[in-house]
């Protein structure tokens, strides 16, 4: 869970984000959570140009069933144990930075799949940072970045993904070593081609 210093997405008294059924118990939100946006998922994802109203509505379309504000940024300042992430005030400026260099690089098309997972690991790591939403920034990541890899021809395989070490890759990333997140992504380009 998140440690905002100012929560006004919160119940009173409580860490729980306030949320469209009205759930009032974590693990009850949780559960409805990871169930609604697996559904979503499921469905095509909304079309766009790649870029940062399209990254909102894949945000928007995956928990648009869980909270209001699904697809905006958020408001508050958080942190995950010893990462604080972009202030809200800088969301806007710093999306369009990152996202203008996605549109600078060509959206990574062209490039053989070592160059595309070393250019993937450097925005998604940068997005991370950012984490613009209140809650949801990893699904909506991993769901951007598999159409991301998709449009440039490297699909990638998330049945190989294996979580811990994704994580371990994000955290590292967040820290500024992107060599183990390039590399989660090119193993999982590697594994999905060689089929």
């Amino acid at each position: 869970m998140y440690e905002p210093l100012s929560d006004p997405d919160t119940y009173p008294g409580s860490t729980v984000l306030k949320n469209i059924p009205d759930l009032r118990d974590a693990a009850a939100l949780e559960l409805f959570e990871a169930t609604v946006t697996a559904e979503r998922a499921g469905e095509p994802l909304p079309a766009g140009r790649l870029g940062v109203r399209h990254y909102q509505n894949i945000h928007h379309h995956l928990f648009q069933d869980v909270y209001r504000w699904a697809g905006r940024f958020r408001t508050v300042r958080i942190a995950k144990e010893n990462s604080t992430f972009c202030y809200p005030e800088f969301i806007p400026a710093e999306m369009e930075r990152i996202f203008g260099y996605l549109k600078a690089e060509k959206f990574l098309n062209g490039l053989v799949p070592l160059e595309f997972a070393s250019g993937a690991a450097h925005f998604l790591a940068e997005l991370n940072a950012i984490h613009p939403f209140r809650e949801g920034n990893g699904r909506t990541q991993l769901a951007f970045m598999v159409l991301l890899a998709f449009r440039t021809g490297h699909p990638l395989d998330l049945g190989q993904l294996d979580p811990r070490r994704f994580l371990a890759a994000m955290i590292a990333s967040f820290n500024g070593d992107e060599n183990a997140l390039a590399i989660v992504l090119r193993n999982l380009i590697a594994r999905q081609t060689a089929d």
